[in-house]
């Protein structure tokens, strides 16, 4: 059980103390203090789940032919196109406090499902089970990082972003770093079964995170549980399929962004066609 929340105004003990911890490091102030650590958490479980998964999709895109990748890759843009159908309508109909849940362990069941799948294939079969798991983690890190930032940006304001998304974004990358490093360091004496086990039980971490910032997001802008904030948790996100890019089209900005994921993204595939040639060999 919990006790009485504290009036307006006044900051926990336990606050006080990741206050003081956090602001050795970034500019933050005392009601910001436990959401930045928990928006932290859940990126760092986000990716360090991602990046034990990747390096067992890579070697099963390696394994499944060179020359294969190219339709690998289209079949990752066939995946996002079919999944942002059932995405978009989601989230025209339900609140984030259920929305994020069920994305996430909706992922969760996949990668067990894929788990369980490589412990009973042949290897015969496993080729064609790692093509499908290749274009299936690719989908997926664009989805659970997409679905974290968005949270973000409904969390805090642009002057809070400004101050706080470096800081929650080092989580991102130490997660990756960690993810990597558990997969290179246990590969060879731990199965994958076991590997993609643990990514799904990471993913379990990253829900646990979202629902403590719904409890916490009032403090953020001074509103009591329960008050205007709370209210908008339950209202359904909103939108529609082809909101994003109308959007985008009407706004230089956004076209900008654009751009410069797309010069990006052709420049990262380019590397990774090369890499793979090179494991290859």
């Amino acid at each position: 059980m919990t006790g009485p929340a504290p009036p307006i105004g006044v900051v926990p003990e336990r606050t006080r103390f990741a206050h003081r911890l956090l602001q050795r490091v970034v500019a933050v102030r005392p009601e910001e203090a436990r959401v930045v650590l928990w928006c932290w958490l859940y990126i760092f479980a986000v990716l360090s789940s991602y990046y034990i998964m990747r390096p067992i999709r890579d070697q099963m895109g390696v394994a499944g032919g060179v020359n294969n990748l190219q339709w690998l890759f289209t079949g990752t843009l066939a995946g996002m196109l079919l999944l942002n159908l059932p995405f978009a309508w989601l989230v025209k109909k339900l609140p984030r406090r259920r929305f994020i849940p069920l994305t996430y362990r909706f992922f969760a069941a996949n990668i067990l499902l894929f788990a369980v799948a490589l412990y009973i294939a042949d290897p015969a079969q496993t080729v064609w089970i790692g093509r499908a798991f290749f274009i299936w983690a690719s989908v997926y890190n664009l989805f659970v990082v997409s679905v974290f930032w968005q949270l973000n940006v409904d969390l805090f304001s642009p002057e809070q972003g400004k101050r706080l998304f470096g800081f929650i974004a080092a989580g991102a990358t130490i997660g990756a770093i960690a993810g990597s490093a558990v997969t290179a360091s246990l590969a060879r004496g731990v199965s994958q079964t076991l590997l993609l086990l643990g990514a799904a039980i990471l993913l379990e971490v990253a829900v646990f995170s979202v629902g403590r910032l719904a409890r916490l997001s009032p403090t953020l802008h001074g509103q009591p549980a329960g008050g205007a904030e709370a209210a908008r948790e339950d209202r359904p996100i909103g939108g529609g399929v082809l909101a994003g890019v109308t959007h985008a089209l009407r706004s230089p900005y956004l076209l900008g962004v654009s751009a410069f994921m797309l010069l990006f993204a052709i420049t990262a595939t380019f590397l990774y066609f090369q890499q793979a040639g090179i494991v290859s060999r």
